[in-house]
């Protein structure tokens, strides 16, 4: 449940509350310092986010001829919701029913639901929304989570 705390501490900025020793990112969740099921970094989850686009622009313009980025001419901006929309639906499947996207498989991560257990699709549904939104996406509270994780209770943890 999102309350006024968190809205504080992404005030504050994402090390206001965590300036002591024992505290780290994902303390207050239960999960480990660093290593698997650690709380992933934001450097790691771009690339993840970045390979599952460029996926996402391969299939949107094997199935529906949109031009690749960078391409001559550019694609228009309809056609770069049509990317978006592989992009979602891509996410919405994965998440939803094995708990991370091909690229998050590559860089080794893997989304849960707090306590560990499997993403369910109502969450696998609201992140996705949250997550397409952009914003949402980045916007942290101090654990390093987005606002598209915390709405639906799910966390991105680091498999290796």
């Amino acid at each position: 449940m999102v309350d006024r705390k968190d809205f504080s501490s992404w005030l504050e900025g994402p090390r206001a509350r965590t300036s002591a020793q024992e505290e780290y990112r994902g303390r207050d969740l239960g999960l480990p310092p660093s290593g698997p099921g650690s709380i992933a970094g934001f450097g790691i989850r771009l690339v993840g986010v970045l390979i599952d686009w460029g996926i996402a622009a391969l299939i949107a313009r094997g199935i529906f001829s949109v031009p690749l980025p960078f391409a001559q001419p550019p694609a228009t901006g309809g056609q770069n919701f049509v990317v978006l929309g592989v992009f979602s639906v891509m996410h919405l499947l994965l998440v939803g029913t094995i708990g991370y996207t091909i690229g998050h498989r590559i860089v080794g991560l893997q989304v849960q639901s707090l306590g560990g257990a499997r993403v369910m699709p109502v969450q696998a549904v609201v992140r996705t929304i949250l997550l397409c939104l952009f914003i949402p996406a980045v916007v942290w509270d101090r654990d390093g989570r987005g606002l598209h994780d915390k709405v639906p209770g799910t966390v991105i943890v680091r498999t290796r």
